[in-house]
């Protein structure tokens, strides 16, 4: 039995690098798609937001003395380069995927319509949504929210390499403690940073849970569609 049956999967490129210091680990890469395969063989329609910090990060290009425009725009196909890696491992895994752009770049990836998108999710394909919104300033967290509300996802998944979000870094305060469940408003007050301010705020006015949980522990997605109390539940 499932928990969710459409869902919005938020990946890190970070978390593709694997142990590596920069692009794609395969085995990584081959793990994350086994078990985003795993739960669409279950029935669940599978929407992905992939970020691309892995390759190039607008703002880190910044300040680097990019122009915020151009390296946002970078970072946006950074994110296209994520999802081609993403789908290839997903087909060869033994689903279908389709990946949507935000900006057109026939034929490397289908300009994004919401039609297409429930069109491929409702074939059972893995629909990926690629280049953010298209626009510079706002994050692949921004991107997610977006395309979450849009295909009326049922939650947000948001994959990383921690269990969940806690009252402090766990990676450098030992006595950080974790919460298994945090409204919108607590983590407005607390200051808690799960996303930045837009993506946030999106799911609270259009009232899309967040779970934030460990991609990186093979087993754990098919354990939160299943709705096994793990990582932490952010709601109104």
């Amino acid at each position: 039995m499932v928990k969710y049956k459409r869902i919005l999967l938020k990946l890190s490129g970070e978390s593709l690098m694997g142990n590596q210091q920069y692009g794609i680990d395969e085995h990584r890469l081959s793990e994350y798609a086994s078990q985003i395969v795993e739960i669409a063989k279950m029935g669940v329609q599978v929407g992905i937001v992939i970020g691309g910090g892995n390759i190039f990060r607008g703002l880190s290009g910044t300040g680097r003395g990019f122009d915020r425009v151009k390296g946002d725009q970078m970072g946006m196909l950074a994110t296209v380069i994520n999802s081609l890696a993403l789908g290839s491992a997903i087909d060869k895994s033994g689903a279908k995927s389709r990946v949507l752009t935000a900006v057109r770049m026939e034929p490397i990836g289908e300009f994004y319509s919401k039609q297409k998108a429930t069109e491929s999710l409702e074939k059972g394909e893995i629909a990926i949504f690629s280049a953010g919104t298209g626009n510079p300033f706002f994050t692949t967290d921004t991107g997610s929210s977006l395309r979450g509300i849009e295909i009326e996802a049922d939650v947000m998944l948001k994959g990383t390499r921690v269990d969940g979000i806690y009252t402090a870094d766990p990676e450098k305060d030992k006595n950080a403690t974790k919460y298994t469940s945090i409204t919108y408003d607590e983590v407005y007050n607390k200051g808690l940073k799960i996303m930045d301010l837009t993506a946030t705020t999106m799911c609270k006015e259009n009232n899309l849970p967040i779970i934030v949980f460990d991609m990186d522990t093979v087993g754990n997605l098919k354990k939160v569609i299943e709705g096994m109390e793990i990582g932490t539940l952010v709601h109104n």
